[in-house]
């Protein structure tokens, strides 16, 4: 028997503009293959915010934009291997210490206070040689694989390829509610969650306060006097603080401490992880030239015994002369961008991109060359996803960028307006990362209906199998008995989507891997 088709008119005509009657066996078997273990696994994501609302959303922005999550991921670790290599262009006490405890905090809005002798009394002072290895130390707490996680990815994986396998090898068996597509515009989710397992991002909003809490009671600050007193004697601020009730961030996302935040406050903490190596650079520089912090006539260098050791007493002095010893020459000019940031977020938002529209562009493959051939209401809802996420993400990256710079150029004495430019950044900053959640969660609820909408058989009707879309009302056709249809082209496209979003997933997962080797995470 040959393949039977109809032109869509005739298909109106004869069947009306309704919907196949769905049957519940179908809708369960392809909701539980394809869907739920995507589902289960957004549970293994990192949140650790101090609200559950943030971490909520968390979950939203990851799903409604893949390429957000991704691009945060990647910026979070090229910045981590930019301060790491930088650091280790200089030799002075404390400066391993302090790379780790800079990696761990980008999770959570850090803050350098540059006022007195706060910052540089930290870097050079004896008296603070414990609070480096001791705040490291608690920072430096993993949570990375479990049992759960490992579960939930081996049941995504295992639970993809046996679906896959049986829909090849039965194509015409439910071909119009076929869940594949939807596999593998999920796909993305996979390599998300296990590069963040490999991270092990330090986003617990508790025990990395509690931490800091304990280490400030350790801090010491140079005097006036030549003498050394607990910074907490002296004011209520701190050399380094993660001020998560700061009352004008330069954006609120900065201070939602999961990690698909990062894109707001990767730009903040590059400026702060600058300032902190400048500090350790200024006084690392001194030392090469055994230049003391204490000045006067009758104070010399005291070479030390051993090697790459520097005496404590030519770390000491005054509080105007610490400051002194690690502050940047007159001709230096602080940008309020750090060294290579751009060119990191352009990086960092390649892989995401492509593994976004790998993923997308492989369920639109397979839904496309479905009978009907051609651009219908399957591969459209997937087009619109894609879109939406890159949209998305493009939206609260500029948001961060004009948030930053309206912070950098305002006023410090509180007065954020202080001029037209920089009040203009902040409106227009706001306006992009409201648009930017609201379509985030209008997408993840789009991704999820639209995977619905299939299994339930909505979108089995003439003018979806017709593929009124791609072919216009004219040309478009529903072949309604597959019998000695060749579908080998079917396959092929199927196969094809199956290669291409699972070697873009892999490459990303490598990727990862490479990256986090490179730094002491």
């Amino acid at each position: 028997m040959s393949a039977v088709g109809l032109t869509y008119e005739m298909c109106l005509s004869q069947c009306g503009s309704g919907t196949q009657n769905p049957t519940w066996a179908n809708i369960s078997q392809q909701f539980g293959a394809w869907l739920l273990p995507y589902l289960a696994l957004i549970s293994q994501l990192p949140f650790g915010a101090k609200h559950r609302v943030d971490n909520l959303m968390s979950a939203i922005l990851t799903i409604g934009s893949p390429v957000l999550a991704g691009y945060s991921m990647i910026l979070t670790i090229l910045n981590a291997n930019w301060i790491s290599r930088r650091f280790d262009t200089i030799s002075f006490p404390n400066t391993k210490d302090a790379v780790r405890i800079l990696i761990s905090l980008q999770q959570h809005p850090l803050r350098i206070t540059h006022e007195g002798p706060l910052l540089s009394s930290l870097v050079v002072l004896p008296q603070n040689d414990d609070w480096w290895p001791t705040i490291a130390d608690c920072l430096d707490y993993v949570h990375t694989w479990s049992i759960a996680s490992v579960t939930s990815i081996a049941w995504v994986v295992v639970a993809y390829l046996l679906t896959v396998a049986s829909s090849l090898s039965d194509v015409p068996s439910n071909i119009n509610s076929n869940g594949q597509g939807t596999g593998s515009v999920w796909l993305w989710l996979i390599p998300i969650v296990i590069g963040w397992l490999q991270l092990s991002p330090k986003c617990d909003y508790a025990r990395v306060k509690k931490a800091m809490e304990n280490a400030d009671a350790m801090a010491s600050v140079a005097t006036a006097d030549h003498g050394v007193a607990a910074a907490s004697d002296i004011s209520d601020k701190r050399a380094l603080s993660i001020d998560i009730n700061a009352e004008d961030p330069s954006s609120p996302d900065e201070m939602l401490t999961p990690p698909v935040f990062n894109y707001a406050r990767a730009i903040s903490w590059s400026r702060s992880a600058e300032d902190v190596f400048n500090t350790f650079r200024m006084a690392s520089n001194n030392a090469k030239t055994h230049v003391t912090v204490k000045t006067g006539p009758d104070v010399t260098w005291i070479n030390a015994n051993r090697r790459d050791f520097i005496e404590p007493s030519n770390r000491e002095g005054s509080a105007s002369e610490v400051e002194a010893y690690c502050r940047l020459p007159r001709y230096a000019v602080r940008s309020p961008w750090a060294t290579g940031m751009f060119f990191r977020m352009f990086v960092a938002s390649l892989l995401p991109l492509a593994l976004q529209w790998a993923t997308t562009g492989a369920a639109v493959l397979v839904v496309y060359f479905t009978p009907t051939v051609g651009l219908g209401c399957r591969s459209l809802g997937y087009l619109i996803y894609g879109a939406f996420a890159t949209i998305i993400w493009a939206m609260l990256v500029m948001s961060s960028i004009l948030s930053h710079f309206a912070f950098s150029h305002s006023d410090r004495s509180r007065n954020t307006l202080s001029s037209p430019t920089v009040r203009l950044a902040k409106v227009v900053s706001n306006l992009l990362r409201w648009g930017g959640k609201l379509l985030a969660i209008i997408n993840a609820l789009w991704i999820i209906a639209a995977g619905m909408l299939q299994f339930t058989s909505v979108y089995d009707n003439c003018y979806c199998n017709s593929s009124v879309l791609g072919r216009g009302a004219q040309y478009a056709y529903d072949i309604i008995v597959m019998d000695g249809l060749d579908l080998s082209q079917t396959k092929a496209a199927w196969f094809g989507a199956l290669a291409l979003a699972g070697t873009t997933s892999l490459g990303f997962i490598f990727y990862m891997s490479l990256l986090t080797d490179l730094v002491p995470l």
